[in-house]
């Protein structure tokens, strides 16, 4: 029996060593609750950051999206077949062929 006790005698730790083991085990604790912490503020200021130029992307598409529209009501404007022979007639001095001046050429 004196060979077990003078065993566990070896593996018991000096209780300042178990003091300074506690000590490291709470430093290490901490810095990892402040490494959590900054990470945590960290992401949310990028967060509000990608929020706000979503933001801000959303307007750009929205105001494009309103031209495009505009532009495409001017190209149904400037294409439309009215205005086409309208300026055929004054620009180009065209008009549409009388009866007698058509000619039908059969296959």
């Amino acid at each position: 029996m004196t060979q077990g006790r003078s065993f566990t005698a070896r593996l018991a730790w000096p209780s300042a060593l178990r003091l300074n083991l506690s000590a490291l085990v709470l430093l290490a604790l901490l810095l990892a609750c402040l490494g959590s912490a900054l990470a945590v503020i960290g992401i949310s200021h990028l967060t509000r950051e990608q929020y706000a130029q979503l933001q801000r992307l959303e307007r750009e598409q929205q105001q494009l999206q309103t031209e495009w529209g505009q532009l495409l009501l001017e190209e149904s404007a400037w294409s439309s077949p009215a205005r086409i022979e309208r300026l055929a007639m004054e620009r180009l001095e065209m008009r549409l062929p009388g009866v007698d001046e058509v000619e039908v050429i059969r296959p």
